[in-house]
């Protein structure tokens, strides 16, 4: 049988690195898209190859338009027709209050947390519904339906859109013979939290979960796997929220 070939997006770091490894080692060929670290990009490529899984590293903006048809040209050019799909970039911006937040920094948060999943998304429903089957996972956030006043309201709105696309999306590519689901992460101990300007908040915030502590980039790649793959067979439109029942 021939191998999955599955596109995560912001795959150079975080969830989206673990991501890739855990595809690699459950027999998936990989696109590892990343928008500014590629060296960090082809690290994770090299434990990707090391699997035994095939690999693409492309650079792109999930946020413009043809730099996402290119990521999915590339992908399909170098590895064979796109089955599967990990959104997966996105961006904070700074940490505070909605009412000291740059309108620069709003937009970068919508136009890559939104509008970078429906490009991706829309290229990957014509590739996979002209083809019959197919699965995309969109990484959301438990921010969605907690709203994280003080920290971040306008990623979590973005994330909130992100579940409505999910479903809607599911719902319209199910006769078509593909899946759409999302996982929520709680709070997870990646570097976000210092790109944002408040490196101990993983460790902090864990503490506040009823498990006692912040989650790892690898459970969340656990749960992509899952839905990505035949055990999820009769999965679609569900949020699975893993965030260590916050």
């Amino acid at each position: 049988m021939a191998r999955p070939v599955t596109v995560v997006t912001g795959g150079s770091r975080g969830i989206g690195a673990a991501t890739c490894l855990r595809l690699a080692a459950d027999g998936h060929d990989v696109v590892i898209g990343y928008v500014r670290d590629g060296d960090a990009a082809e690290a994770v490529a090299e434990g990707v190859r090391k699997d035994g899984a095939r690999c693409a590293v492309v650079r792109v903006d999930t946020s413009v338009e043809a730099e996402v048809e290119g990521l999915f040209d590339a992908a399909e050019r170098e590895l064979g027709a796109v089955t599967g799909l990990v959104n997966n970039a996105a961006v904070t911006g700074p940490f505070g209050r909605l009412a000291d937040a740059g309108t620069a920094d709003l937009r970068r948060v919508v136009e890559v947390n939104l509008l970078g999943t429906l490009l991706c998304s829309r290229r990957a429903a014509r590739l996979m519904a002209a083809r019959g089957s197919g699965a995309i996972v969109n990484v959301s956030s438990a921010a969605a339906t907690l709203g994280s006043p003080g920290e971040y309201v306008h990623y979590a709105a973005t994330k909130a859109a992100v579940d409505a696309l999910t479903v809607g999306l599911a719902k319209e590519l199910g006769p078509d013979g593909v899946r759409v689901n999302a996982v929520a992460p709680g709070v997870i101990d990646t570097e976000i939290h210092a790109t944002m300007g408040d490196p101990g908040r993983a460790e902090r915030v864990g503490h506040t979960t009823p498990l006692g502590r912040a989650g790892r980039p690898e459970e969340i790649a656990a749960a992509i796997a899952w839905l990505l793959s035949p055990e999820a067979s009769y999965t679609t439109g569900t949020v699975l929220r893993v965030s260590g029942g916050r």
